[in-house]
């Protein structure tokens, strides 16, 4: 990258670009040694888990998962429009009608460690075992797959539900596995697949880096580029000052780098928002004691100012958020049924008898969740609330409402999350669900009118009665006082212009697809 003009800012930046490499230490080295066909690019966040029916989805996990393992469509774009494409998998798909989705694997693709071929049973198997996982919110219109043959199967639905194909089958939840492979380590694994079958194999070393390298069994189309390095960069300043020394060529900027690039970008480089499919609130555990109280948690709601953090965190390049469906789709909200308002907030929380409250406020370490947190924290201390910022790393931030992994979930008071969301409105609404309590649904709170309206929008087709189903479903979400929306972030990518990219609507990277450009 050449510098024209030696500034005390430019100064600034190259040392902490030095800085940086000294910190990731080994794997800086990947992008010095590549030449040809080889890519490097960041990940921002250590890999969760592999196993696509027990994970926390997103990056990085997909952005590996679609490179290593079948499936049978990924996402794709026609005309400008969200579709999908059949994969190299595949010799055909097709929608017979509103129930039965016929399709036809490609023979010859071996699965590795000597679990043999891919089949139509391993499809049966993989949409079976996603149906009953963490994930099967996504499956509720599957019923079963009829196995024909070897390689050929129809998926039955129970109900006509259009986007099947494009929100299920081409996100994460359609990704294959080998039933032998899976069945061989107990049904479960995390981060070391038991088999795979996909152009490359992985080997990764956790927080530092994963290796994408040609898989010798591979028997498809050959991917653009031999050898991907995916470096994990966490902190988000230190992976823009990577980016600009050269030592990444694809990254994710958050919306203040996104800004700064818009008015002034990096020499050779395109900027490429990938999707707004995120929804950001904070949430509030109903069930624990400081904030059994509605009111309380209704005196939460008036006290913190959606507008502050839009502009504070954010730099205004996030758009306000009134729920769960994100911008485009039906039963988007432009307003919700309380306001910043606080001195209603401190009136509720004098109803509720109550002063000197000290809560805790737990937020991913990242530079604009922390900003948020502290935004938060301020409007709280305006109305008598002491609040505690706990900045935590993804691994324990992800578990900290879970069950399953501690009894962290018995402390959690108040927190920042953001999920990610596909192309069908119904898809954020199955982590608030009864049975998502302890999972995913960290607000510990059901509602049968709730669980009646999530079954019946799966069912609808008609856009009118589907907006009204899902702009109820927000209001009961509100009406519970366990939510404070605050933004739908942006997915935006700083890339090479050198490099052709390919995005999934919620921001994962489709490296399969990615290639020179020109």
């Amino acid at each position: 990258m050449a510098i024209t003009k030696p500034t005390r800012r430019r100064f600034i930046a190259s040392s902490a670009a030095l800085g940086a490499v000294a910190t990731f230490g080994p794997y800086m080295s990947f992008a010095q040694a590549q030449s040809g066909n080889s890519l490097t690019v960041r990940f921002y966040g250590a890999l969760d888990s592999l196993d696509p029916g027990y994970n926390v989805g997103g990056s990085p996990d997909n952005d590996v998962l679609w490179a290593i393992n079948p499936a049978l469509v990924h996402f794709g774009k026609k005309d400008g429009q969200l579709t999908y494409r059949p994969t190299a998998y595949v010799e055909s798909i097709t929608e017979r009608d509103p129930t039965h989705i016929d399709f036809t694997l490609k023979p010859g693709f071996q699965w590795t460690n000597g679990f043999g071929e891919l089949t139509a049973e391993d499809v049966a198997y993989s949409y079976d075992r996603m149906s009953t996982s963490e994930w099967k919110g996504f499956f509720e219109a599957f019923e079963t797959v009829e196995v024909k043959d070897k390689y050929s199967g129809t998926i039955v639905m129970k109900t006509p539900f259009a986007p099947f194909i494009v929100s299920t089958l081409s996100s994460g939840t359609g990704v294959i596995l080998s039933q032998k492979a899976t069945e061989s380590v107990g049904g479960k694994f995390t981060t070391d697949m038991p088999a795979t079958c996909g152009p490359y194999l992985y080997e990764w070393k956790q927080k530092q880096w994963v290796k994408l390298r040609p898989n010798p069994e591979w028997t498809g189309p050959k991917p653009a580029y031999d050898n991907i390095d995916c470096i994990f960069i966490t902190e988000d300043t230190a992976a823009a000052l990577a980016y600009e020394a050269g030592e990444v060529e694809v990254t994710k900027i958050v919306p203040q780098t996104y800004a700064r690039y818009k008015e002034s970008p990096p020499p050779d480089s395109k900027l490429e928002v990938a999707g707004a499919l995120q929804y950001m609130w904070m949430g509030m555990n109903t069930e624990n004691p400081k904030l059994k109280d509605m009111k309380v948690r209704e005196a939460i709601q008036y006290a913190i100012d959606r507008d502050a953090v839009v502009q504070g965190a954010y730099g205004g390049t996030v758009e306000p958020s009134y729920g769960v469906v994100c911008p485009g789709l039906v039963g988007k909200r432009d307003q919700s049924q309380y306001s910043y308002d606080p001195e209603k907030a401190r009136a509720l929380l004098a109803e509720a008898g109550v002063s000197g409250l000290e809560l805790t406020l737990r937020t991913l370490n990242n530079q604009e969740r922390v900003l948020t947190a502290q935004i938060i924290q301020a409007n709280l201390a305006d109305v008598g609330i002491t609040v505690k910022v706990i900045p935590l790393d993804s691994g324990p931030f992800w578990e900290m409402g879970q069950e399953s992994k501690g009894d962290t979930w018995k402390d959690l008071e108040l927190w920042i999350m953001r999920y990610g969301a596909g192309t069908d409105p119904y898809e954020p609404f199955q982590w608030f669900k009864r049975d998502q309590v302890g999972i995913w649904n960290w607000e510990r709170w059901s509602d049968d009118e709730f669980e009646e309206l999530y079954q019946k929008g799966i069912s609808v087709t008609d856009p009118d009665e589907r907006n009204q189903i899902y702009i109820r479903m927000q209001e009961i979400m509100e009406q519970t006082g366990a939510y404070v929306w605050l933004a739908h972030e942006p997915e935006v990518y700083v890339h090479r212009a050198s490099v052709d990219v390919d995005f999934a609507p919620s921001g994962e990277m489709q490296l399969l697809y990615f290639k020179p450009a020109g």
